[in-house]
């Protein structure tokens, strides 16, 4: 599914395309789009048990994003919705294309940053896993930039804790 993503006041294309699947009773809101998932299926279900069994951690939700190419992407951002349970991890599986995956220290951003700390750029190639635990998200943004030269797509899974909010 392809949707709109609230930002800066304004809706814009989100540039991939994106699927979620998980437990039936929760919902995940960003960017001003809540996000209701499919039940889980059996390919799905066996990656989740898979990541559960190298990380140590369970996982009730997960986000599906797909890059048809280096010219889909996605910003700088941290994780931090209401939904997420407080200092769970996020497991990310990479399957197709490597992308340069980049973070960004909170207090190195923009014109008037308080400290100079360089980003930090891993490559996540097929098959990959990156589990990225407490406090990741409180310090470090997180993007998957540009990259014209990947001509190839890329699917990535990016498992999640979410809890059931009462709206």
């Amino acid at each position: 599914e392809q949707s709109k993503l609230h930002i800066f006041g304004k809706w814009h294309n989100i540039p991939r395309r994106q699927a979620v699947y998980g437990d039936p009773e929760l919902k995940y809101t960003y960017s001003g789009v809540t996000f209701s998932p499919e039940p889980w299926i059996p390919v799905l279900d066996h990656i989740r048990e898979r990541v559960a069994s190298v990380t140590g951690h369970n996982f009730n939700f997960v986000l599906i994003n797909r890059y048809k190419d280096g010219l889909d992407h996605i910003g700088e951002h941290r994780d931090d919705e209401k939904e997420l349970v407080p200092r769970s991890p996020i497991a990310s599986v990479s399957f197709g294309a490597c992308r340069d995956f980049v973070f960004r220290h909170c207090e190195s951003r923009g014109k008037n940053a308080k400290r100079r700390i360089e980003p930090v750029t891993l490559q996540l190639a097929h098959g990959s896993l990156l589990l990225m635990k407490y406090p990741t998200n409180v310090y470090w943004y997180h993007s998957l930039p540009i990259r014209k030269r990947v001509l190839s797509p890329r699917i990535n899974l990016t498992f999640r804790k979410v809890m059931a909010i009462d709206k």
